[in-house]
């Protein structure tokens, strides 16, 4: 009797854990309690544009963890080739859903397809791949800062100058912004572009740069760059030069120091137009959607390029701002 007892009371314990071990897979096939995880690759900075983009993706991403238990794993790289490192240990990880700021488009397009063919979903912030391997792209209105631009500078010269343009490195953002430039001053015969180079959208190589420039151009009368950041340096070259002839400079962003200048009516930065850092906000947002399983409504979330003046740079000026 002993025995039957005892094989009624093995056999008993057996059926509960069978119970308990059904209810622990269920939960880990997406039932309540599931995990989740996005992976985040971005590049490395710590100041700038790109530094605040980073910090609001980590405020974000930490907020959404908290909030919601979705996990995330962040990486950051000095280059595409580690970038491409760096994507490919996120599908190792089985992620449930992928953000990716390209540093080069066609660098990172491959990238951005094994992404795809692993079944994760991918939002793309920023710099656009060539390929439609991205769920959704998340980009400010690149196209429209290089018109928009090109615009003012028309107007403000009247029609009739010449122009430096200094421009961002190979990707899809420095491509937008030079066709939206160039579409604006096609047909304006009075318009003559006179040099245009990469800035790498870093202040210390734009004033190299327009060192260089300065001293092949005896006459410029604009500069259109493709950056906040490019813009500083540029304004630094042409006043350690003494130079005079120059009378406007744009930038593209809407950084805290840009927009101190434009509040000064000395300053020859005169105009910006917006690019917010913000929309790594937006691309964290939509990748815990999709994790969650989640369809969205767009594949492009645009944000509108605003000209900023000193008509209403006041709106805009944030002096705690992070750029």
């Amino acid at each position: 009797m002993k025995y039957v007892w005892f094989v009624g009371m093995v056999l008993g314990a057996l059926m509960i854990l069978s119970a308990c071990g059904g209810s622990e897979e269920s939960s880990g096939d997406g039932g309540e309690g599931a995990s989740l995880t996005i992976g985040i690759s971005l590049p490395s900075a710590t100041h700038g544009w790109m530094g605040a983009l980073i910090d609001h993706a980590e405020t974000e991403a930490n907020e959404i963890s908290e909030s919601e238990g979705i996990d995330y794993v962040m990486t950051n790289a000095e280059n595409p080739n580690e970038q491409a490192n760096d994507v490919d240990d996120l599908i190792a990880q089985d992620v449930d859903a992928m953000v990716i700021l390209p540093i080069e488009s066609a660098a990172l397009t491959p990238s951005g397809q094994n992404v795809a063919d692993a079944d994760i979903p991918l939002v793309v912030v920023d710099r656009e791949l060539e390929n439609d391997a991205a769920d959704v792209v998340v980009t400010g209105d690149n196209e429209g800062i290089g018109r928009n631009a090109g615009n003012y500078l028309v107007n403000q010269l009247d029609g009739e100058g010449k122009i430096v343009e200094i421009t961002g490195p190979p990707n899809s953002v420095t491509e937008q912004r030079g066709a939206g430039f160039q579409e604006a001053i096609e047909g304006e015969d009075g318009i003559d572009v006179v040099a245009s180079q990469d800035g790498d959208f870093s202040t210390e190589t734009s004033l190299g740069v327009m060192q260089n420039i300065l001293q092949a151009q005896e006459e410029i009368d604009a500069v259109y760059t493709q950056d906040d950041g490019m813009a500083l340096g540029v304004l630094q070259a042409i006043e350690e030069a003494g130079r005079e002839d120059i009378q406007f400079i744009t930038g593209a962003g809407g950084g805290t120091e840009v927009y101190e200048h434009i509040q000064d009516d000395d300053s020859l930065i005169t105009a910006t137009f917006l690019y917010p850092p913000t929309m790594s906000v937006e691309g964290i947002r939509i990748a815990a959607d999709l994790a969650q399983g989640e369809e969205q409504a767009e594949e492009e979330v645009l944000l509108d390029a605003t000209e900023v003046t000193n008509d209403n740079v006041d709106e805009h000026y944030d002096p705690d701002s992070l750029f």
